[in-house]
């Protein structure tokens, strides 16, 4: 009995055609985990209390975009301490 249920369990989760599916919401996830970190680590986030305003630190030559589509920036602004 727990043999046959095992391999009803087996047959149903492996299946060929939900490999597409595995795949899709492990990049969904992946994806979506990388962004919230990226975010996370934002100018614009506090995480501790020595520097209650660090976007004050971003300098008007600094980008702190994911993508820089003018390309006008001197440097990308980076986060001295977390």
């Amino acid at each position: 009995m727990v043999s046959s249920a095992r391999s009803k369990f087996m047959r149903h989760w492996f299946a060929i055609e939900a490999i597409p599916l595995y795949a899709v919401m492990g990049l969904a996830v992946g994806g979506a985990t990388w962004y919230l970190t990226r975010l996370a680590r934002g100018p614009t986030v506090v995480w501790t209390k020595s520097n209650p305003t660090p976007w004050n630190d971003v300098k008007p030559d600094e980008n702190v975009k994911m993508l820089d589509v003018n390309n006008r920036f001197a440097k990308s602004w980076s986060r001295d301490k977390l």
